[in-house]
Formats: C-alpha cells, structure tokens, sequence
C-alpha cells in the first residue's frame, strides 16, 4: 500500500540539510517538491563549501552542528554526510529531538543502526532512511506483482549490479576506498540490493560473501602524485537465503561491482515455479532512469510490461534519483505528522546493514 500524503491543513514539516554532495544535489531539489517538506537551513563542516550553497540557496547555514540542532524552526534533519559520521550526527539529533531522514549506510556496523532504533524508540521521533527504490514505480510494479502470486513458489532470485564508476585508476583517493570510514560496493549498492529482496521476496536467514578489491591504490586528492592505499572492496559476490511469503527459503545470488567496465547495470531476476519477471537497466549514468519490466508465465516468452500509469512520477527530473527521493520526503512527512513508524525506516536499515557485516566477516579472505 503506497503511504498517504500529509493533510493540505498541516504545515510543511521544516527540514535542514546535513552534507551538501548528495544532500544538495538530490535532496534539497527533492524537499522543495516534497509534498509536505520544506527545506530551512544547511550544515557543513568547511565555511566555503557552506557559503556557496547557502547562497545558491538562498537557506541559512550552520558550521556548528549544535547550533543548527538548536535552530527553533528546525523539525527534522537529512543526514546525507559520508558514512563515518552519520552515526554520530544523528545520535545528536535524536537526542535534541529531531526527525531524521538517514542515507545509507546508516552507520558502519549493525549494531549501530540499532542503538539510533533504540534511541528513536525511546525518544518518539520519526526516521526514515533513503531505501529509494521502493519508491520507483516500475519496483513498486514488480513488487505488485510478486504479491499477486503470478509466480507462483519462488525457485530463484538472482541480482546483478555491475558498474563501471570507479573503473578509472585515476580516480581518486577518497572516503569510499577505506573500508573503516564505510566506503566500499557493499555499502554504495550492498545496502540497497539487499533491502531490495527483502521487500520483495522477504528476510534473509544465511549469508555468505567473497569480496576483491581489484584497483589497490588510488592518487591522493592533494595533487602530490602519492598513492593511498584502498582496502575497501570494489566488488562482492553474495549467496543468500530468503523466506518467502509462505516461509519457504529461497535462494538467491547477488553480484556487486563498481569496476566493471561495460558492465551491464542493475538486473533483478525472479524465477517461479509459474512465471519468471526480470526488472533491468544498463544505464551506468543514473540509477533510476532506464528500468524496463518483463513478465512471462507458463514457460512462454517473456513480454515486456508497460508502466502502471498510477505509479508514475508526476514530474521526470534530468536527475533520476530527485523523483524517488520526493516520494520518500512525502512518506516521511506524512509519517511524522500522523505520529507512526517509517517504513522503510532503520528496522529496514537494519536488515540491511546485518547482510553487509556478514558479507564482510565471510569475505575477509580476499579475492586476488
């Protein structure tokens, strides 16, 4: 069921912006076509960066994150900062009371993730976290389906995620190439990938993961020629077991790399003792933009599904992942304002996270 919009009756929920790389180019654009949200102020550790974004903007801005928590108009915060901080920042918000919209990785570890559940519980707030794809209709359509039971008992799930956006060497050295700071494929796609199957088929039992790291130094950003190390993985290769609506295990395959060039993009595959549907896009320049359904029941050819037009966006942004993350702001609002739990939310989160520290603790052998 597709979460209600806020009441027209209700003031927009007023919402700051943590982190200006993602949080500037997707979620202030996204928080203005909310319906719902709006944004009010921005926080960024470095003065410059703030100032420019501020003007753009034309948004108050913040250096000190307590001061942006004690802002008087500020209801709620979107954490969009590298991942080694998030924890931290949204502990803070939490404890000061505010409603909170996580990107993910949430945090670096499960155990974090439940701490912020905890913290959330105890202190009445409302938090989502940006699990985007179930707000993109052709997902939401293939979510329909599967629980119309056109497949019939699942056999096999099998998902690809090949990109090539760090296939350049020269790319440099940043935050994503440490694994301590929650760089790597797992946290960038993992987290999203396995959120994915769990709505759709439902929660994984036993994982198992072999990681690589194929590119092992990059250049440091300081322009010195020097290396720095990489030790986050590039690529993860995941065996799952899923429950099934009915209870039954399902086994299931994900394939993760950001260093494959050429490489096909997002494939979802679902095979059913009745049906088979695979969702997919090769677009490797928005990772929204480009997904086509296909659908085939008793063995006959697959047929490519049209888009259900009551799913669809009302506005086509040249950025694809501005759509779905308005719909989420939207969901996220209304969630606050009628004072019930976020889905998705960290309890997703959760799940999520539990399937990366697996794939890790299984992969710590590397693949050479």
């Amino acid at each position: 069921m597709v979460p209600s919009a806020p009441s027209p009756s209700q003031h927009p929920l007023r919402v700051a912006i943590a982190g200006l790389g993602f949080g500037e180019k997707v979620h202030l654009p996204a928080l203005h076509a909310a319906s719902g949200t709006e944004p009010v102020a921005l926080w960024h550790p470095r003065p410059e960066r703030l100032e420019s974004a501020c003007a753009a903007a034309e948004l108050p801005g913040h250096t000190d994150f307590t001061a942006l928590l004690e802002q008087p108009d500020v209801e709620a915060v979107v954490i969009a900062t590298p991942p080694e901080p998030r924890f931290e920042l949204a502990r803070q918000a939490l404890l000061a009371d505010k409603h909170l919209m996580l990107e993910k990785p949430v945090a670096l570890n499960a155990a974090q993730v439940e701490e912020l559940q905890r913290l959330a519980l105890a202190r009445g707030r409302t938090v989502a976290v940006d699990f985007e794809y179930r707000a993109v209709p052709l997902f939401q359509q293939l979510a329909a389906l599967l629980q119309s039971g056109a497949l019939g008992d699942l056999a096999l799930v099998k998902l690809d995620w090949l990109m090539g956006s760090r296939a350049d060497a020269s790319r440099p050295w940043s935050w994503y190439s440490q694994a301590a700071a929650g760089g790597g494929v797992l946290g960038a796609l993992g987290t999203h990938a396995f959120d994915m199957l769990h709505w759709l088929v439902g929660p994984s039992h036993r994982v198992a993961g072999r990681l690589g790291t194929a590119i092992r130094q990059r250049p440091l950003p300081d322009g010195s020629g020097r290396m720095g190390a990489v030790d986050a993985e590039d690529t993860a290769l995941v065996q799952l077991e899923l429950e099934s609506a009915h209870g039954e295990p399902v086994p299931a395959q994900v394939c993760l790399s950001s260093v494959t060039r050429r490489g096909r993009g997002c494939w979802l595959e679902i095979y059913g003792r009745e049906g088979t549907a695979v969702l997919g896009s090769d677009n490797q320049s928005d990772y929204v933009h480009g997904f086509h359904l296909w659908w085939s029941q008793a063995g006959e050819p697959l047929r490519r599904l049209e888009p259900e037009p009551s799913l669809a966006f009302a506005r086509t942004w040249e950025d694809g992942r501005i759509a779905p993350v308005a719909r989420l702001h939207g969901w996220w609002s209304s969630a606050v304002r009628e004072g019930r739990p976020m889905v998705p939310g960290l309890a997703e989160a959760v799940s999520s996270q539990r399937c990366c520290d697996q794939a890790r603790a299984e992969g710590l052998t590397r693949i050479r």
